[in-house]
């Protein structure tokens, strides 16, 4: 069994019910994406997943025993999450801000010890913000501070990485750089999962996918099995011709011109 699962689980807020009775896998060692179109419930798993949301039924398993069994802490120290839209502490620097992701592993006092501040450069230097460490965190660009977040997040030295949306509001150039980041953290052995908006960084990105629809899978795999003209159709009410990306062999989706009747 994968180290992250779901089985029979049902969410919802309040008594609005947003899935029922999924069972999901997140292979291990995987770059996972989760697709589908606005109001899904993308976001909505990957909270159940980090143990953000309660499930009204069913169980998320991590390491095969019910997510909620584990102590915060143990928790913590597993998962790394980076919410959608983080907000910045004023003032702080992006080294304050990394610092931050060792809390699960201090003690009371949240004393930062040699061994934290190893993980804190190993982190900065991963993400490419050594030079940047005393900025503060306000003044860098989009694509800076979202890496300053998923640095945070490393800092937790979790193998399994969740970020949900880590590319929106962030211009092309800005995006491309946090998903090769990402890219580079997953061929490095950690098992990511991301919530993204975009299809076709989704099929060149992602090693394996989830497709959502209406609170339901309706395709998981390699985008290379799960990205099809029908399935686009199904999963975003979309026409489009799938083509061979010319750069990296995976799937691209052209969408088809509606017919306008003129007036």
């Amino acid at each position: 069994m994968s180290r992250l699962a779901t089985h029979g689980l049902t969410l919802a807020y309040g008594r609005r019910q947003v899935m029922r009775d999924l069972d999901v896998e997140i292979p291990d060692r995987s770059f996972t994406v989760i697709i589908g179109a606005n109001g899904c419930g993308k976001s909505t798993l990957l909270r159940a997943l980090a143990r953000v949301l309660k499930p009204a039924a069913g169980t998320v398993l991590l390491d095969g025993r019910a997510i909620g069994e584990y102590p915060s802490r143990h928790v913590a120290r597993t998962i790394g999450l980076l919410p959608q839209s983080p907000i910045t502490p004023d003032g702080i620097t992006v080294a304050e801000l990394v610092s931050r992701g060792r809390f699960p592993h201090q003690g009371a006092l949240r004393r930062e010890s040699e061994p934290d501040r190893v993980v804190i450069e190993r982190c900065l230097a991963e993400t490419g913000l050594t030079d940047l460490s005393q900025r503060p965190v306000a003044t860098l660009s989009g694509g800076q501070r979202q890496r300053a977040w998923i640095a945070m997040a490393l800092a937790q030295d979790t193998e399994l990485l969740l970020l949900d949306e880590p590319t929106t509001y962030l211009d092309l150039a800005h995006q491309i750089e946090v998903l090769d980041l990402c890219a580079r953290l997953h061929a490095a052995g950690r098992t990511v999962v991301a919530v993204l908006h975009d299809l076709n960084q989704a099929a060149r990105y992602a090693s394996h996918m989830i497709v959502l629809r209406e609170g339901a899978v309706i395709a998981e795999g390699a985008p290379g099995d799960v990205i099809t003209a029908k399935l686009v159709e199904q999963a975003f009410g979309l026409r489009a011709r799938i083509i061979e990306d010319p750069e990296t062999g995976t799937p691209l989706v052209i969408p088809l011109p509606t017919q306008v009747t003129a007036k």
